[in-house]
């Protein structure tokens, strides 16, 4: 069985106890990761809609009901 596989099996409190400790672990790396070239291109281009009036800000409650409705 996959790794994935034995994860989606967990119990819902085991899956954020092990997302917890990925987080942590993942973010006391440092620099040892960098951000793809793109994604700062992106940030400057939301940024720029923003400024610009044509971008709203919308709660994180919100941002995830109008993702779940696109999928």
């Amino acid at each position: 069985m996959s790794v994935e596989e034995e994860v989606m099996r967990l119990p819902k409190v085991e899956k954020l106890r092990l997302m917890e400790a990925l987080w942590s672990d993942l973010t006391s790396i440092g620099d040892g990761f960098e951000s793809p070239s793109w994604h700062e291109a992106a940030l400057h281009e939301t940024e720029g809609r923003y400024k610009s009036g044509e971008e709203q800000r919308v709660d994180w409650a919100e941002a995830k009901r109008r993702l779940r409705s696109h999928s």
